[in-house]
């Protein structure tokens, strides 16, 4: 198989517990991801990868396909990499399963950029464009080369705006290079066998970003951009905005 659309799943959440399960205007929040993918992209092979029994039966009941993982990897890259040892994939592309707002585009971007030459992993970004997600540590901001490739990935506000003492505007915002990072990725077969074998780096252990364990040992990550937004799923009030989203989304 030459790429493969996986996507982790973890039951237990800290901030917001078993939220995968969550129902969304009366359907588990997962399942409104599966739908969403299957949607968009028709044409591309689709599996979970989860680490419970109650998200591959949900699941299943839904007409998707999953593969039960390991309960103790320490990141999500880490149970694609174990789903992916029985796919087989050349290329994975990763989507999260508490983001059900993906688009045909920002998936097809990344199977073009993990396709570029020299390219281990790539990634989405977004303009901020809001001081107040700037400065929000929940929000991963990304520094992004001349190349298109990441520099480094902080929860901080960087580039830091030295020149107002840290003040941040929408003004400032609108002429800056400060991009918001999406949780989108893209992986060679060879980078996820490699990354299994990496110990957690200590920048990552510090920031709690585990793409800083690829950067920490010199994998190149490509970074595209794009001018949609991912929605997020991290706690009750995020699934309420999302229910409120979706009633309102005109059918058919």
């Amino acid at each position: 198989m030459q790429l493969a659309l996986i996507v982790p799943g973890r039951l237990a959440s800290t901030r917001f517990p078993q939220k995968l399960l969550h129902p969304i205007l009366g359907i588990p929040l997962i399942v409104h991801t599966a739908r969403r993918i299957q949607n968009q992209v028709p044409d591309l092979p689709l599996f979970f990868a989860v680490d419970h029994p109650d998200l591959s039966q949900i699941l299943r009941e839904h007409g998707f396909d999953s593969i039960l993982t390991r309960s103790d990897h320490s990141s999500g890259t880490d149970r694609l990499a174990e789903a992916n040892a029985n796919i087989g994939a050349e290329r994975v592309v990763n989507v999260q399963a508490d983001e059900p707002m993906v688009t045909a585009g920002q998936i097809r971007q990344l199977c073009a950029l993990i396709q570029s030459p020299g390219t281990d992993l790539a990634t989405l970004a977004h303009r901020f464009h809001s001081p107040e997600d700037f400065l929000n540590p929940n929000q991963v901001k990304v520094v992004i080369s001349s190349e298109g490739t990441a520099l480094y990935f902080s929860r901080s506000p960087i580039p830091y705006p030295r020149d107002t003492s840290g003040t941040v505007t929408k003004e400032w915002l609108q002429t800056q290079p400060c991009y918001r990072h999406l949780g989108l990725y893209a992986y060679t077969r060879e980078f996820l066998e490699n990354f299994t074998r990496l110990k957690p780096s200590p920048c990552e252990s510090i920031e709690k970003l585990e793409q800083l364990r690829a950067l920490e040992n010199g994998f190149r990550i490509a970074v595209g951009i794009t001018d949609h937004p991912s929605i997020g799923v991290d706690t009750p009030e995020d699934a309420q905005l999302l229910e409120r989203l979706l009633r309102d989304q005109p059918s058919g």
